[in-house]
């Protein structure tokens, strides 16, 4: 009976300090400071999430080169490439202050199935920076054919990518 009584007060200490160390503003919630094991716990808590809401078949096939080229000009026009660049064009400056860091969408292409991809650009990331753009006005169509080119990203050309977005 010590034994849980022990355990008990530990763990209403426990709290009472991380209550104290999170609200009392001990805790930086600065960008520009690594977060340690906070860091390692939200990602884990994100790729857990997307995981378990990310579902569903495309409704498009995503390798049909004019879907690709449409998600292409679609990822110019609402802004993906500031933060995430694109074949051959960088992120916008204002990205290297971003805390974590855009994700490596030519990377996160292959790692991610497009159910993934897909939830993540619609409803966004919390903590992360990631808007949600389903909410921002992109419509379930235009988010897959965005999925459609971030998948292709690795094998285009920067040519293509430069023709697909330029302004006509």
């Amino acid at each position: 009976m010590r034994m849980l009584a022990f355990i008990g007060a530990l763990a209403i200490v426990g709290a009472v300090g991380a209550a104290v160390f999170f609200f009392g503003g001990y805790y930086s919630v600065a960008q520009t400071e690594e977060k340690g094991v906070v860091g390692w716990a939200l990602a884990s808590v994100r790729a857990a999430s997307v995981a378990r809401h990310a579902d569903g078949a495309p409704p498009i096939a995503l390798d049909d080169p004019a879907t690709v080229q449409a998600g292409a000009g679609a990822y110019a026009a609402i802004g993906c490439v500031n933060c995430h660049g694109g074949p051959g064009v960088g992120w916008a400056k204002f990205s290297e202050g971003l805390q974590p860091v855009p994700a490596d969408l030519k990377q996160m292409g292959k790692e991610l199935t497009a159910p993934q991809l897909f939830w993540a650009v619609k409803n966004g990331v919390t903590m992360t920076g990631m808007p949600g753009f389903g909410a921002a006005g992109a419509t379930d169509p235009q988010i897959w054919t965005i999925v459609a080119f971030v998948r292709k990203w690795p094998t285009l050309s920067e040519a293509d990518y430069k023709a697909w977005t330029a302004a006509p």
